[in-house]
């Protein structure tokens, strides 16, 4: 049953993936991707859909707090104060993602997959960002159950599922558009 749970989730990555890099296509926008806890799985799934290089400008891989703050230029202190695994540094991910990519927008993902807590927060944390150039970065809250690896793939489909979410959002996409022509910095 397991087996097929998983075979079921990766299917429907794989088909979000492929609805994002076309609605992405159709929008011209390039997005830029900032991973922790998904270690690259978001970018691997839409790079693996043909026509990705068109659209995605690359993914940061930053699994630890030392490579958040030299990737991103994230500020050590305040990931001390807020944790990892916040609001505060998902968004500070995703604004990151756009000051050193070419993208109109990013997405970022930081989470505690297990099996072992932190103490701060519970195992299946998930926080979700997402940063246009020139206005604030926004997250949101996931918490998911199941092993490791499960939790990494839901999370991987939840920030497919979000970024899609805003690609379809009239508003998000005119301000994507408006900042890219106008050059605006995140």
């Amino acid at each position: 049953m397991l087996e097929h749970k998983n075979i079921e989730l990766t299917g429907r990555c794989e088909k979000t993936a492929g609805a994002v890099i076309e609605l992405l296509k159709s929008k011209a926008l390039k997005l830029a991707l900032s991973e922790s806890c998904t270690a690259g799985l978001v970018s691997a799934l839409l790079a693996g859909t043909s026509g990705a290089s068109e659209v995605l400008w690359g993914s940061f891989v930053c699994y630890t707090q030392e490579a958040k703050v030299k990737m991103l230029g994230l500020d050590n202190d305040t990931l001390t104060e807020n944790g990892l695994v916040s609001r505060e540094t998902a968004c500070a991910m995703a604004r990151g993602a756009l000051l050193k990519s070419g993208a109109d927008i990013s997405a970022a993902v930081t989470g505690l997959a297990g099996p072992g807590g932190d103490g701060r927060v519970p195992v299946g944390t998930v926080w979700i960002a997402e940063a246009v150039r020139g206005a604030d970065a926004k997250a949101k809250e996931f918490v998911f159950t199941g092993s490791r690896n499960n939790v990494r793939m839901q999370a991987a489909l939840a920030v497919l599922e979000e970024i899609l979410e805003w690609l379809e959002t009239d508003n998000f996409c005119e301000r994507a558009a408006v900042r890219a022509a106008r050059g605006a910095a995140p």
